[in-house]
């Protein structure tokens, strides 16, 4: 579905990533974690059109997307959940999805249905202001934009970040279930690393804007140095 290939790419001057290569197939979930700053956001913005691309290949479904401008690569079916503005918080949570639809490749109501089914509490708010929701429900309804646009790729930036212990376990469930009853390709950026191994079908580590694992969450798990080092956790 998604293949990267020595990409390097930035903001003008500000190089970040360097001959970075990911693969992510038809229905799997990628994570890509790593410390701060390491430029996992730069990864998912490179992809999207936003930043900078200095050299390599980016191919959605074999067709070459490299420096498309983002509304044509969110025509080609990717849809970009952001960690921060990411809904219209003055709308309804039903316009904020129907405005999203609009937009889409396939304007049926089909995945208008399935995001109200996957998150009934949206469907109790349809008619409330966005902005006036909690933090677990904003995300919700970010990710719900996403899909209403029926996408074949989806870009996750930190879905979890900031939210209780009950709606981060909520979320990452969800993705999963997006996953499997939608048969998406997703590629996951969470600091979270705990929750971002247990979704994936794959995980990269980014650290300093290169890739220094890829391979099973499994064994990743016995990498100790990565992840002492660069994800804070082992001995």
């Amino acid at each position: 579905m998604l293949r990267i290939e020595n990409l390097n790419s930035g903001y003008g001057k500000l190089h970040v990533l360097y001959d970075v290569s990911i693969d992510c197939g038809k229905k799997e979930i990628i994570s890509v974690i790593g410390p701060n700053g390491a430029g996992k956001t730069t990864l998912l913005n490179s992809i999207f059109g936003i930043a900078d691309i200095y050299s390599g290949s980016i191919k959605l479904d074999g067709e070459e997307i490299t420096k498309l401008p983002p509304h044509i690569i969110a025509r080609k079916g990717v849809a970009y959940v952001l960690q921060m503005i990411n809904i219209f918080s003055e709308l309804s949570v039903d316009e904020n999805l129907r405005i999203s639809m609009a937009l889409s490749r396939d304007k049926s109501s089909d995945m208008l249905d399935y995001v109200y089914e996957l998150f009934p509490i949206l469907k109790e708010r349809k008619k409330q202001r966005a902005g006036t929701l909690s933090g677990g429900e904003r995300q919700m309804l970010a990710m719900s934009i996403g899909l209403v646009r029926n996408p074949k790729l989806l870009l996750l930036d930190e879905p979890t970040a900031g939210l209780m212990p009950l709606y981060v376990n909520l979320i990452m469930k969800k993705i999963g279930e997006i996953r499997d009853q939608k048969g998406l390709s997703i590629v996951l950026v969470e600091q979270n690393v705990q929750k971002a191994l247990e979704v994936a079908d794959k995980v990269y580590v980014i650290v300093s804007g290169q890739v220094v694992f890829k391979g099973l969450p499994s064994e990743l798990m016995g990498e100790r140095e990565i992840m002492k080092l660069y994800l804070g956790m082992g001995d």
